[in-house]
């Protein structure tokens, strides 16, 4: 099957169709609260690319989300594509790129056979090549026995004010637990990994730690409390949390937990300063829990500080799937379709297609975690230029997930004639 069927989806493949899918995508500015011109985007792409039942939803006012599906023929597993509709911010692109073809964030100029532009990698390709998969299957008159679901949500990236809290996909998360739109039984969340799959990511939480003691003329400190000096002592504190937290495990794919001190304001105008202020945020591994993590931060900060009169106060401002923040995950790498996954994509693009742990956190805990189903993350894009001014990816890398992702959903959800 997978000889006879590679060579089907090869010849089948339309590369204008494809990149001019994506380049649409990169035009729509949907910097995070501006998702709705993305979703119109895409209802009108997911419509003309046969998705069945196109539903929107506002999960906040003015903001929506989209889902929809290819319906099987039946008797074969659903699987479900995820992605976040929303880009961070493009302050300074423009200025950056000035005079250069480059210069419009959301432009898509393809260049030395890269895509540029806001969201090229995070994560408009992963969403392209799920639906220009499924464009591919038709053309090559594939018919499928399962399901392949789709949602598009918002509000996953968190650097606007007041956003950046999950609201999107807890929105779709909350239709699929009441029964509204069906359960997966296979998961892929197309954040950017250069074509490898992630059955594993971290977790994490951010902690702003405000300390406050009482000031005092400098000629006179012994009538003051020094919160600079008491933070200090809780850095310090910190950083040998941090090594400890290291040297107790080793996760395969994710790597050593750890925290890393992000932020230190504070200080008085020729006077014993009386507030500081730290943030952090700490990664955790598979398996560590956000609350018995933060309850051993809480005493470790104040067990550092001696002096009665100090006061400390620790507040956790990132929640997503957990109040705290957001969970770590794991897919067993072994599992069939994470199996099945890899070797498609190597099959589709030499060199790719391996199994490693997400070098971030994105939302496929509320799938793998909350729901139960087997999640990874897979898609064209390298996260390392996502967020700047070098955001790019590679044409013959999308056009690699392409032919991978079909010949995937072939391969999971069965096809109604022999290959």
């Amino acid at each position: 099957m997978s000889a006879n069927l590679e060579a089907r989806l090869g010849a089948a493949l339309d590369r204008d169709d494809a990149i001019a899918l994506l380049r649409g995508a990169i035009g729509c500015d949907s910097i995070t609260g501006n998702e709705a011109n993305m979703v119109s985007y895409l209802v009108g792409q997911m419509r003309s690319r046969g998705v069945d039942d196109i539903e929107t939803a506002d999960f906040l006012p003015g903001r929506p989300n989209v889902w929809g599906e290819r319906r099987g023929t039946g008797g074969g597993p659903r699987l479900q594509f995820v992605g976040h509709t929303d880009t961070v911010h493009v302050d300074g692109w423009q200025e950056h790129w000035a005079g250069d073809a480059r210069e419009n964030p959301f432009g898509a100029p393809i260049l030395e056979g890269e895509i540029w532009g806001r969201g090229a990698g995070d994560l408009k390709a992963g969403i392209c090549t799920s639906l220009a998969a499924l464009s591919l299957l038709d053309r090559a008159g594939i018919r499928l026995k399962g399901d392949v679901a789709y949602a598009f949500v918002g509000d996953e990236e968190s650097g606007q004010p007041g956003t950046g809290v999950s609201a999107g996909i807890k929105h779709h998360l909350a239709r699929i637990e009441a029964g509204s739109v069906a359960r997966p039984d296979f998961c892929i969340y197309v954040e950017p990994t250069r074509l490898a799959v992630y059955p594993a990511q971290m977790g994490f939480f951010i902690a702003d730690i405000s300390i406050t003691g009482k000031s005092a003329y400098f000629g006179v400190p012994e009538l003051g409390h020094d919160a600079l000096k008491a933070s200090h002592a809780v850095m310090a504190a910190l950083w040998a949390h941090s090594d400890a937290i290291s040297a107790r495990a080793e996760h395969p794919l994710v790597g050593k937990g750890f925290l890393l001190i992000t932020t230190l304001a504070g200080g008085g105008f020729i006077a014993v300063p009386e507030a500081c202020t730290l943030s952090l945020i700490r990664k955790l591994l598979p398996g560590e829990s956000l609350d018995a993590a933060a309850v051993e931060l809480e005493a470790v900060i104040r067990a550092a500080v001696a002096d009665p009169a100090i006061t400390i106060e620790i507040a956790f401002p990132a929640g997503r799937d957990h109040a705290l923040g957001g969970s770590a995950t794991e897919t067993d790498p072994a599992h069939p379709a994470v199996q099945l996954l890899s070797d498609t994509v190597a099959e589709a693009m030499a060199g790719r297609g391996g199994i490693e742990g997400a070098p971030f956190w994105s939302e496929s805990p509320f799938f793998a975690n909350r729901l139960g189903v087997p999640t990874v993350y897979c898609a064209p894009g390298d996260i390392r230029n996502c967020h700047t001014f070098e955001e790019r990816v590679s044409v013959e890398e999308y056009l690699a997930g392409v032919v991978a992702f079909a010949s995937f959903i072939a391969r999971y959800c069965g096809v109604e004639d022999p290959l």
